[in-house]
C-alpha cells in the first residue's frame, strides 16, 4: 500500500501559498485493508475514508468512465491495480493532477509543475470534455489565479467552447452553478470568472440574465476591492439587472434569501444612493426606510458597499449615510408623549423625531461645507 497527498495541496505548495487543506490518494490497497488500519468509510459512489488520527480524507486510486449526458454519468472503478498515474489522468487541470509521495517524491505525469511555472491552467487529456463541472472548475482557478498571472491555455479554451456548443454545459443542475459561482465570488479577481465563461460560451446559457458589459465588469472589480463578502460583489454585479431578471435568476440557481435581498435592494435603489449628498433630510430619510436600514442596520452595510461599487464613488455618500443612520437610530420620543400615543401614531413620532435629528445633522454639515 502507497500513500500519496494530492492535487491542491501540492499546487499551493509549489506556488507558496497556504493550503487549506489535504488530500491523499491510496493506491494498491482494499477498502477491507484500510478499515482494518482504522479508516472511516464516508464515500458513497467511491471509497472514500477519514483518517483515525487526522480525520483528512484518504480516497483510494481509481477510475472513471463516461457512461451518459452531464456531470453525474460516469462509471467509477476501483482496486489494487489502478496506478497513481491512471488516477492523477482522470483530474481537470495538470496543476491538480501531482502527488508528493512521503517520502517527499514529487510525482508529475502530465507536466503540473511546467504549467505553474508557465501560469497555464491545462487540461490533463482529452477526457476533459467529458464533464461539464470543468469549464466552471478552470473558470474559478481562473479567478482566483489570475493575480498571479494564469491564464487558461488556447487548447483548453477550445475544448470548453465545443463542450458548450455540444451542449455539454445544458446538464449542469442549478446547485452546482451556484456553488461554482459563489465561491468564484469570494476569489481575488471574481471578473475572470465571468469572462472565461464568456469566452467559451457557457456565460449566456448558464446566466442568460446577467449582461456581462464593461460597466458590469468594473462594478465587480470595485466590489472586490471594497469588500470580500460575496453578497456584496453578487449584488454589485446584478445591479444594472432589471429586478424582474435578478428574481427569475436567482430562482432557477436557488440563490440564498440574504443574495437575492441584496442584488434586489441595490438595483432598486443605487441610483438613489448616487446622488445621496444631494438629498435633504426627508429625502435621506426615505431612503433609509426604503432600504430597512433600521431593522437591518448590518445589511444596509453591505447595501452601501455594493452601491458605492456600482457607482464608482468615493466614501462620501457612504460615509454620510452611516452616520445618518446612526444618528437617526439614536432617535427617542419622550416617555410621557408616548403614554398619549398608540397604533400608527407612535410610528409617526418616531419618524418625527429621526427627521428632526436628520435635519440638524444635515444643517451641521452645511455649515462644515461653508466653513
Amino acid at each position: 500500500m502507497q500513500v500519496y497527498l494530492v492535487g491542491g495541496a501540492i499546487r499551493d505548495e509549489l506556488l507558496g501559498l497556504p493550503a487549506p487543506e489535504r488530500d491523499w490518494v491510496v493506491v494498491g490497497a482494499t477498502p477491507e485493508e484500510l478499515q482494518r488500519a482504522g479508516y472511516r468509510a464516508v464515500g458513497r459512489e467511491f471509497p472514500v475514508f477519514l483518517h483515525p488520527d487526522s480525520g483528512e480524507e484518504y480516497a483510494l486510486a481509481r477510475l472513471e468512465r463516461k457512461t451518459g449526458p452531464g456531470y453525474r454519468g460516469f462509471e467509477t472503478r476501483f482496486s489494487p491495480e489502478v496506478t497513481l498515474e491512471q488516477d492523477l489522468r482522470r483530474r481537470d487541470l495538470t496543476i491538480n493532477a501531482m502527488a508528493r509521495g512521503l517520502d517527499g517524491t514529487l510525482v508529475d505525469p502530465y507536466g503540473g509543475r511546467r504549467d505553474l511555472e508557465q501560469r497555464l491552467l491545462r487540461h490533463v487529456s482529452p477526457a476533459f470534455v467529458e464533464d461539464p463541472v470543468r469549464v466552471l472548475r478552470v473558470a474559478r482557478f481562473a479567478a482566483r489565479l489570475a493575480a498571479l498571472g494564469f491564464t487558461v491555455a488556447p487548447e483548453t479554451s477550445e475544448l470548453m467552447r465545443r463542450m458548450v456548443e455540444q451542449g455539454e454545459v445544458n446538464a449542469l443542475v442549478p446547485e452546482r452553478v451556484w456553488r461554482e459561482m459563489q465561491r468564484a465570488l469570494g476569489e481575488s479577481s471574481p471578473e475572470v470568472f465571468l469572462d472565461v465563461l464568456q469566452d467559451c460560451g457557457a456565460l449566456a446559457v448558464l446566466l442568460p440574465e446577467l449582461h456581462w458589459s464593461t460597466q458590469s465588469r468594473s462594478a465587480l472589480q470595485r466590489a472586490a476591492r471594497i469588500s470580500a463578502e460575496p453578497s456584496v460583489r453578487f449584488a454589485a454585479l446584478l445591479a444594472d439587472t432589471a429586478p424582474q431578471a435578478i428574481t427569475i435568476l436567482c430562482e432557477r440557481l436557488r440563490v440564498p434569501n440574504d443574495y437575492r435581498e441584496l442584488a434586489l435592494l441595490t438595483a432598486r435603489l443605487q441610483r438613489q444612493f448616487s446622488h445621496a449628498t444631494e438629498l435633504d433630510a426627508a429625502g435621506v430619510l426615505q431612503l433609509l426606510e426604503a432600504a430597512d436600514a433600521f431593522r437591518r442596520p448590518e445589511r444596509f452595510d453591505l447595501l452601501l458597499r455594493a452601491a458605492q461599487a456600482r457607482t464608482g464613488q468615493d466614501d462620501e455618500p457612504r460615509a454620510m449615510l452611516a452616520a445618518a443612520l446612526a444618528a437617526a437610530a439614536a432617535a427617542a420620543v419622550p416617555r410621557e408623549a408616548l403614554g398619549q400615543l398608540s397604533g400608527p401614531a407612535i410610528a409617526d413620532a418616531y419618524r418625527a423625531a429621526r427627521l428632526e435629528i436628520l435635519e440638524r445633522l444635515a444643517a451641521l454639515h452645511s455649515e462644515r461645507r461653508k466653513s
